[in-house]
């Protein structure tokens, strides 16, 4: 379980872990290699977050939160 609070923990299997191709330069890696990492999580159905803190954490999510109550958050550097 991963801790948030002292009493509310995440399973890692609500975390879904993705490597893709960041944006951006890339010299002789462009397209060829995977150099970003996109975590989804799907706040919507998590059965350990309570509704209050859930309308929180989409409130500040604000633009990584789709229509669908998934928060996706892309990582990279250059």
């Amino acid at each position: 379980m991963i801790p948030i609070t002292r009493s509310i923990a995440i399973d890692p299997g609500e975390i879904e872990e993705t490597f893709v191709r960041s944006a951006g330069p890339g010299g002789q890696n462009v397209n060829k290699v995977s150099s970003a990492v996109q975590l989804r999580f799907d706040l919507a159905n998590s059965p350990n977050i309570p509704e209050p803190m859930k309308r929180r954490v989409a409130v500040l999510a604000g633009k990584r939160l789709t229509k669908d109550g998934v928060i996706i958050i892309t990582a990279n550097s250059h």
